[in-house]
C-alpha cells in the first residue's frame, strides 16, 4: 500500500472520487453497451436481410437504413455529443452527467455495430440460405437458425471491437461532463497536473479492455470447436 501511495498519492487522496468515475464508466458501457447492442443487431439485421437478392428484399428500406447508418458514423463522436444536445434534454432531462451520456453515446456506437454485423452476417454461405428457403423456412426462421447461427463466432468478434470502441467513447464522453474516468482524467489529471490519476484511469481502461478481449476470445473458442 505503502508503494501505491508513494507513486499514485493523489489517486490515494482522491480515492473516492476515482471508485465513483469507475463505476460511472462501467455504467455508460453497460447500459449504452446493451441498447446499442439491441438497436445496432436489428439495424444489421434488416440491412442483410433487405439487401438486393435476400430474403426480404427492399430496395427502399435498404437505401434508407444504410444512409441512416451511414451519416451518423461519419459523425465524429465529440460533435455528436453537441449536436443531440436537444435530444438528450427531451429524453433524459438534461445534457450533462452520466445518464445524459447514454443518448450519445447509443448513437455513435449503434450505426457502427450496425455495420459491423451487416459484415458478419453477409459472410453465411448462400447455399445454406437457400437450402433453408427450400425446406420452407420463414424469414425470421432463416435469420435465428441460418444467419445468427452461422455466424455466431463473428458476431462474438465484433461484439468484442465495439465494446472496445465505446468504452474509448465513454472515455471522450467524459472529458466533457459525463463523468467517468475520462471526466477524471481530464478535471484532475490533465487541469491540475496530478499526472499519477491520468496514468491510473488509463491503466484500468486498459484493464477493462483486456478483461472484455480475453472473455471475448473465450466464447470465440467455446463457439467454434
Amino acid at each position: 500500500m505503502s508503494l501505491f501511495t508513494t507513486f499514485f498519492p493523489n489517486v490515494v487522496a482522491n480515492h473516492a472520487q476515482f471508485i465513483a468515475a469507475i463505476w460511472q464508466t462501467l455504467y455508460m458501457v453497460l447500459f449504452s453497451g446493451i441498447i446499442s447492442g439491441v438497436l445496432g443487431a436489428a439495424l444489421g439485421i434488416a440491412l442483410v436481410v433487405t439487401e438486393k437478392g435476400q430474403i426480404l428484399e427492399n430496395r427502399g428500406v435498404y437505401q434508407t437504413l444504410d444512409k441512416i447508418v451511414n451519416i451518423f458514423r461519419s459523425i465524429p463522436f465529440i460533435i455528436l455529443l453537441a449536436l443531440v444536445v436537444p435530444l438528450t434534454r427531451l429524453i433524459v432531462g438534461t445534457a450533462v452527467g452520466t445518464t445524459a451520456a447514454l443518448v450519445p453515446l447509443t448513437l455513435g456506437c449503434a450505426p457502427f455495430y450496425a455495420r459491423q454485423i451487416q459484415n458478419a452476417l453477409v459472410e453465411v454461405d448462400p447455399g445454406i440460405i437457400e437450402a433453408a428457403q427450400a425446406m420452407g423456412l420463414t424469414p425470421l426462421d432463416i435469420i435465428w437458425r441460418v444467419y445468427l447461427k452461422e455466424s455466431i463466432g463473428e458476431i462474438i468478434r465484433v461484439s468484442v471491437v465495439t465494446l472496445i470502441s465505446l468504452i474509448s467513447l465513454t472515455a471522450m464522453a467524459g472529458a466533457v461532463g459525463a463523468g467517468g474516468l475520462g471526466d477524471i482524467a481530464i478535471t484532475l489529471g490533465y487541469n491540475q497536473f496530478e499526472n499519477d490519476v491520468t496514468i491510473a484511469a488509463t491503466i484500468i481502461i486498459l484493464l477493462l479492455v483486456f478483461i472484455i478481449q480475453f472473455i471475448g476470445d473465450f466464447f470465440v473458442k467455446r463457439v467454434t470447436h
